[in-house]
């Protein structure tokens, strides 16, 4: 991990967070009692932070400082809420947003992040728990793009639908379970597109809330792209649309 991206200890991990400090994932060995634990824990969920429990020996390989028992990952860059994202969205003329829902690959997640900036993307949304953490591996894939591009972090995907469809954004799902085409679908106004995890796809209460729901044509005997790569194909879809 980076330098000063770590904080340790279950009181100063507690503090952090009571200071808004933007963490990322928080580790936590597997089996740790007491008040104290519980208190973290109950501070974590209330926030909505992303966690895991953990054996002691995958602490000790992240760290090789007293940790305690607890590991606190520091974001190397400042998440927008969704009122701070609202204010980027608002200054775009054709407002062009890329929703995330569980893409948990570190590598997968700086690959789409480099591919959405150079294709113009105003903005990304991914959710606080179930996605991929912003370390030193997104970054290197990012090529540095995630320095570049505003990143919203929200609860709920669900929530975020919402508020852009109340600012007239229409929210296109990629599930190659739909009937449509992407290459059939208007792509030209105001939109966010959403992409699953490669296990799970997107959630089907997602793709319910969803304006449309397309697919990309396949005609190998493999069903699926890559997530990067499907997403690279669905953004300069609407690039080459915008042209």
């Amino acid at each position: 991990m980076e330098k000063n991206t770590e904080i340790y200890g279950i009181r100063a991990v507690i503090e952090a967070i009571n200071s808004s400090k933007d963490i990322d994932k928080i580790f936590i060995q597997t089996g740790l009692k007491g008040k104290l634990i519980g208190q973290l824990e109950s501070i974590i969920r209330k926030n909505k932070i992303n966690f895991s429990y953990v054996p002691t020996q995958k602490l000790n390989r992240l760290s090789k400082k007293n940790h305690q028992g607890v590991i606190a990952r520091i974001a190397p860059i400042k998440f927008y809420t969704i009122d701070s994202f609202s204010e980027v969205i608002e200054k775009s003329k054709n407002p062009f947003i890329l929703i995330l829902d569980q893409i948990n690959d570190v590598r997968n997640f700086g690959a789409i992040i480099r591919t959405a900036e150079i294709s113009g993307v105003d903005g990304i949304i991914i959710q606080n728990s179930s996605s991929a953490p912003v370390n030193s591996d997104t970054i290197k894939t990012s090529a540095g793009a995630i320095f570049n591009i505003p990143i919203c972090k929200v609860n709920h995907i669900k929530d975020a639908i919402y508020h852009l469809q109340s600012m007239n954004i229409s929210i296109i799902s990629a599930s190659e379970k739909s009937e449509k085409n992407i290459y059939d679908v208007d792509l030209k106004g105001p939109l966010a597109i959403i992409m699953g995890s490669e296990q799970k796809g997107i959630n089907k209460s997602v793709i319910n809330l969803s304006n449309e729901s397309v697919k990309l044509p396949m005609y190998g005997k493999i069903e699926s792209l890559n997530v990067s790569v499907a997403c690279g194909i669905f953004l300069y879809e609407v690039v080459r649309q915008r042209i």
